[in-house]
């Protein structure tokens, strides 16, 4: 379930304390997560560093009750296991904005992804509000609150924190219960409760099933121009790089950009001599050289080798796009929804350009009960045009 707080009351703004509180004990963690077990929803968010590093590196965790903010320093408190109890808790919803990010960060920190979560920027767009609105935008539209942005770039991982750090902290998560009682009124006049679970649901399951290593080839830019025997050295590549990043924990393009694994796969060499490029030489080559060339000859001995990508959209069929997008803006209009969270471009492209054009896989769920049938009949129509 998304929510279990049946009625949360939207209580006066002037009554929530945004002042922080320190937790760094782990006495002071296990009394805070088994009182908020009591609750039926927290407020959840975190802070982490990730410029040199593949993972996230878990700074702070911030959660809020509604009346008081709490910052737990994880980086002091060895048992944080009261904390992994509340965030599984299912019967204690986990408020959270933008949470993708947040989700990684506290598997590698504590192990679980939360569940049920509560996204406040999926609930604004499902409500009518604008698509992918920040934190900010959200408290302030729903709550006339202008909230700082002194801190954005800050040094989470260095003790001790400034009260600018922690005071911006704190105010992540000080408002999240007043936005989420809001919005979840506002859902249930509308109807359109079910619709945030299987959104939540599904990033909650995105984060427990991240894509497969042999997908990552799909998202190269320009792969569609490679033939079936480059194609399998590009899936090769980026499965490579996605597992050593990983495994080094480093940023991928800091192993091996994007465009270096592409013009290998389009030139595929035999050779040492032939591999150097920019992006590939030096100390880089010295170190992968030899293994690069094994992958990108292994891939070519492969008989299982991918098929080609689509190629971009012709002119007609960018026509008949253009006339879906057309269709899907006219659909949101009625439903009274951002056209972006409807259907992606990706998969109007896909529907242009299949022979038999069928939603299942693209479209589930409340999507394909707004937009997925009138979308399959504006095509059926298109084409016989």
């Amino acid at each position: 379930m998304v929510e279990q707080n049946k009625n949360p009351q939207v209580q006066d703004k002037n009554l929530v304390d945004t002042t922080p509180v320190w937790i760094d004990g782990a006495a002071e963690l296990a009394e805070l997560c088994e009182r908020l077990r009591t609750q039926g929803a927290v407020a959840l968010d975190t802070e982490f560093m990730r410029s040199r590093t593949f993972y996230p590196l878990p700074a702070l965790v911030q959660l809020g009750d509604g009346k008081r903010c709490y910052l737990i320093d994880n980086l002091a408190i060895e048992d944080l296991g009261p904390l992994r109890a509340l965030l599984v808790d299912t019967r204690v919803v986990k408020i959270m904005h933008s949470c993708s990010e947040d989700l990684e960060t506290l598997d590698r920190l504590l192990g679980v992804i939360p569940e049920p979560i509560f996204d406040t920027q999926i609930a604004a767009a499902i409500s009518g509000m604008r698509s992918g609105l920040g934190y900010a935008a959200t408290v302030s539209a729903l709550l006339q609150i202008d909230l700082p942005k002194s801190e954005t770039r800050s040094d989470w991982l260095q003790r001790p924190l400034s009260e600018s750090q922690k005071n911006y902290a704190a105010l992540d998560v000080a408002w999240l219960p007043l936005v989420y009682a809001l919005l979840l009124k506002k859902l249930r006049e509308q109807d359109r409760l079910e619709w945030l679970r299987e959104d939540c649901k599904a990033l909650v399951e995105a984060a427990r099933n991240p894509e497969p290593f042999d997908q990552y080839y799909r998202k190269v830019k320009g792969a569609w121009r490679l033939n079936s025997d480059q194609l399998a050295v590009l899936q090769d590549l980026c499965a490579w790089r996605e597992r050593e990043a990983r495994v080094r924990n480093m940023p991928r393009n800091h192993l091996l950009k994007e465009n270096v694994c592409l013009s290998l796969a389009q030139a595929m060499p035999k050779y040492l001599a032939t591999l150097a490029q920019p992006g590939l030489e030096g100390k880089t080559l010295r170190k992968y050289g030899e293994t690069l060339l094994e992958i990108i000859t292994a891939a070519g001995e492969r008989e299982d080798k991918p098929p080609r990508l689509p190629q971009p959209l012709n002119r007609a069929e960018g026509e008949v796009l253009k006339s879906l997008r057309e269709e899907v803006n006219r659909l949101a209009e009625v439903a009274d929804l951002p056209p972006e969270i409807l259907v992606r471009k990706k998969e109007l492209e896909a529907l242009v350009q299949s022979d038999a054009p069928d939603l299942e896989g693209r479209l589930c769920g409340w999507r394909r009960q707004v937009v997925g049938e009138p979308l399959i009949k504006a095509l059926n129509t298109l084409n016989k045009a």
